[in-house]
Formats: structure tokens, sequence, C-alpha cells
């Protein structure tokens, strides 16, 4: 079990936020936070195996039933089009973000990216939240709104 780990799961406990683990073979570990920040969303917390000491806060927006017809009816130069506003809209409010499919849905995963070890700490972790808390938001209202 990695320090890194510890010390997220040794925080999560001392702000008594619900988590779970979530098995990821692409991640050193992966933890679902059940309701974090402002908006008591779901926030995926782990390392990539590729980039230790990387911690990645993310949370997805699972697009509307309507958006993903419309989105799936689209050629894959409709979908980069797409793909690129979301892009561009996510880097305006300084969020990573993929558009992704899981569990059958059209997703727009956004992120925060803490790569400052040093600085890795249980306020940072709980900033990052609020963040991804706001940017899920922020996103979720934007494909409402020009989607």
């Amino acid at each position: 079990m990695s320090r890194m780990r510890d010390n997220v799961e040794r925080w999560m406990v001392h702000e008594g936020s619900s988590f779970e683990e979530i098995k990821n073979p692409e991640n050193s570990f992966q933890i679902l936070v059940k309701h974090a920040g402002q908006y008591g969303i779901p926030v995926d917390i782990f390392e990539p195996k590729s980039q230790e000491g990387i911690l990645v806060i993310g949370a997805k927006v699972v697009m509307k039933n309507s958006q993903i017809s419309r989105y799936l009816g689209f050629n894959d130069d409709e979908k980069n089009r797409f793909e690129q506003k979301v892009s561009d809209f996510c880097n305006s409010i300084q969020a990573i973000s993929k558009v992704i499919t899981e569990d059958g849905k059209q997703k727009v995963s956004v992120y925060v990216v803490l790569d400052d070890k040093e600085n890795i700490n249980q306020q940072t972790v709980f900033d990052a939240m609020d963040r991804v808390s706001e940017m899920h938001e922020k996103t979720s209202r934007f494909l409402l709104k020009t989607f």
C-alpha cells in the first residue's frame, strides 16, 4: 500500500467523508469519495501507475440521454468539433477534460492534477475536491446551454 493512499484515506476518515476503493489496473490506488465539494458529487482520487507521486482528482458529468443520442449521431468530424468545444470550455475554467464512454453512457470527465509532491496535503486535496465539484457544475451547465 502506498504512502499517498494511506494519507488520502486518513484525510477522508478525518473529515468524515464516505469513500470506497475502486479497482483500476492503470492506477496504484483509486478511491471514490461519495459526496464531495459544495455540490455533493462523487469524486475519484487516484495515483496513476505511470506517474507515481501525482494525485489526480476528478469527477464525471453524465450527459443527458438526449445529448447522448445526438452525440452518437455525429460523424467523426462533428464529434471532434464537439470534443474541442468541450475542451476549450474546460481549459477556460482550468480543468483538464476528456469525453469518455463508461457504462454505456457518454460522460465528460473533469480533473485537477496535484503534482507538487511536497505540497500534497489534506488542505490541498480538499481544496482540489471543492474545485472539481465547482468545475463539474460549470461543465454540466455548459452542456445544458450549448448542447
